[in-house]
């Protein structure tokens, strides 16, 4: 965020009635804005390796389309990948040619999609709310424990999440200016755009918000407004090309089907009703669902009770663009929850709702640290949501001593996975599953990160409560978003210790340390489970049972190449003369050792086996 930047925020129009940032804090507080988001997510490019599962396969994507050239057709390890909208490839392969092939140009596109999204919040909830509460949303978006978690990973929800929140903005900013033609193309820009990150998702949320709020305005009258015809042109013109060209070239699939029955049929629509084939997703429980949504907005999601009194005091207010803003992030957010809440669901399909969230509750903290009254009720719904976060800051950070004093005497272990709690990884469902395999000996491996998460939890939430206590209001809030900030350190600092864990870069290290012209490499069972291999070896690999979930459709094309084998293919090639590495997850080794009786091994990361049937 630079000097011009900063200069066009601070001359954005400002509501009435909101208390603003103190002259000589303002510019300190957006270039302390700046150096949180270097620290948390500039910091966080490099390291750890890219992770087997969704992020190396995503990753392996955008690999075979920087080297083939192909920026139509998705592929994975050779085999058609038709389930995914092509942007965040695009945008990662492009950083490939930039910066080559590595982690940093892996992640770089998906933290400038953070950046902007901050950004957005700033110059939106500047000019609707003020700029104490503008800023308040850039450093919540910055913060916000899901934003992070969900972009340790290549998935596009970040940049879906901006696209729809850019679009609402652009159409917003054009009714309350009545004229700007920009704005109305711009955001059918951004629908175009996210219908090339994420589907027709993309266009359903934001024509879905529209739709409610023309409703309840009554601003549906001024729809000649609206360039529809022009507009939906527009749109065409940016997202129709790939889809066709898609369509052309990728025919021929299952039962004759191709790329448009896979990719609207089966991908939207079934995936949608819980009838996609095959079946590669959970559905959370209700009570799981809705308040897990406290843990992924974390520390602001406990301001929520004076959001929510916000929303009782300004129900009937439409006047103002402040009002309009609040109405249109109820309805963006209300509408992805329940949208999500109906269908199928991952944890991060709700990414999109965060945004409306924070503007809401970064307008409540600011509005009610400005609007004090004698009986200072309104400061005390602060008080209340700081003291609980100051508790569970205590809580934990205790816990985490505890259990770093329990285990002071064991030794520090590199590969963290050798002491974790065995589970089969196949079953797990939630990103955080992993917590639950922590043992003592696991938290020799975790002091640093362990160490800085407990004191800052003991401290930050706390002394921002005391600052709350003093009437310290924009102090307070700082010290909780500067205190999570660190807390977002350690984490990224405990998730590299996890990388062998996570990652089998280590063990594509030591294959291609070994590994001869015309030897072969395999994956026992499904390709997620080693999927780093593909990335790291920059290779074809063989899969053994592993004919399933995101590549089966592409198998199913003439074309496919002939890496699917059965068990009776590995036993017969195992017995032959050429050299073969085979991958083998933790889950699946005592099937590989009965089927496989003469074995060396050549490497172990973290239960992950690498044999091979020659010394």
């Amino acid at each position: 965020m630079g000097t011009a930047e900063l200069s066009a925020i601070s001359t954005l129009p400002i509501p009435e009635k909101t208390v603003q940032v103190p002259p000589r804090l303002r510019t300190a507080s957006y270039w302390v804005l700046a150096l949180v988001f270097a620290a948390v997510y500039l910091g966080s490019l490099f390291s750890p390796p890219l992770l087997d599962d969704a992020d190396s396969s995503h990753a392996e994507a955008a690999r075979e389309m920087y080297v083939s050239g192909d920026y139509v057709t998705l592929h994975i390890n050779g085999v058609r990948y038709l389930e995914k909208a092509p942007l965040p490839y695009w945008l990662v392969a492009g950083s490939y040619q930039l910066f080559g092939v590595n982690e940093f140009a892996t992640r770089l596109p998906m933290a400038l999609s953070v950046m902007l999204l901050g950004i957005l919040a700033i110059v939106w909830g500047t000019r609707a709310f003020g700029e104490r509460a503008g800023i308040y949303a850039g450093l919540f978006v910055y913060t916000a424990a899901g934003v992070f978690l969900f972009t340790r990973i290549l998935i596009p929800d970040v940049l879906l999440s901006l696209l729809v929140a850019a679009s609402l903005y652009f159409w917003l900013s054009a009714l309350e200016d009545r004229g700007p033609a920009w704005k109305w193309y711009a955001g059918y820009v951004c629908i175009a755009l996210g219908v090339l990150t994420k589907g027709l998702i993309a266009l359903v949320f934001p024509a879905g918000t529209a739709f409610f709020y023309l409703l309840i305005t009554g601003e549906w009258r001024r729809w000649r407004e609206f360039r529809l015809a022009s507009g939906f042109l527009l749109f065409l013109v940016i997202a129709a090309p790939w889809h066709i060209l898609a369509g052309l070239r990728n025919t021929g699939g299952q039962g004759g089907h191709g790329f448009f029955w896979f990719y609207f049929v089966n991908e939207h629509f079934l995936r949608f009703l819980g009838k996609r084939y095959p079946r590669d997703y959970n559905k959370l429980p209700w009570a799981l669902y809705w308040s897990l949504h406290l843990v992924w907005l974390f520390p602001w999601s406990f301001y929520l009770p004076a959001a929510i009194r916000t929303a009782v005091e300004t129900r009937k207010s439409r006047s103002t663009f402040q009002d309009r803003t609040r109405l249109m992030c109820y309805i963006l957010a209300g509408f992805v929850l329940i949208f999500f809440a109906v269908s199928t669901n991952q944890e991060y399909y709700t990414l999109p709702a965060y945004f409306p969230v924070v503007m809401l509750l970064a307008q409540a903290i600011s509005h009610y640290e400005c609007r004090e009254c004698d009986t200072g009720l309104r400061e005390g719904w602060l008080r209340v949501s700081a003291g609980l976060i100051a508790a569970i800051g205590v809580a934990a950070g205790i816990t985490l001593l505890t259990l770093l004093w329990q285990s002071r005497h064991l030794p520090f272990q590199p590969d963290i996975g050798s002491v974790l709690a065995k589970h089969d990884m196949a079953s797990d469902t939630l990103s955080t599953s992993h917590i639950l395999d922590l043992s003592y000996a696991s938290f020799a491996a975790l002091r640093l990160p362990a160490g800085l998460a407990a004191i800052t939890l003991l401290i930050a939430p706390a002394v921002s409560f005391l600052l709350r206590l003093r009437r310290r209001h924009y102090a307070a809030t700082w010290m909780l978003g500067l205190g999570m900030a660190v807390f977002l350190v350690a984490a990224h600092i405990a998730l590299g210790r996890f990388g062998p864990y996570l990652s089998s870069k280590d063990l594509a290290e030591k294959i291609s340390a070994r590994q001869q012209p015309g030897d072969r490499v395999m994956i026992y069972g499904d390709q997620a489970f080693g999927s780093s291999l593909l990335v790291y070896l920059q290779r074809p690999i063989e899969l053994v049972e592993g004919r399933t979930t995101s590549m089966w459709f592409g198998s199913t094309f003439p074309d496919a190449p002939h890496i699917y084998l059965s068990d009776s293919d590995l036993l017969q090639a195992w017995n032959s003369r050429g050299r073969i590495f085979l991958f083998v997850p933790p889950h699946l080794k005592s099937k590989v050792d009965a089927i496989l009786p003469q074995r060396s091994v050549v490497a172990e990361v973290s239960g992950k086996y690498v044999y091979s049937n020659r010394p």
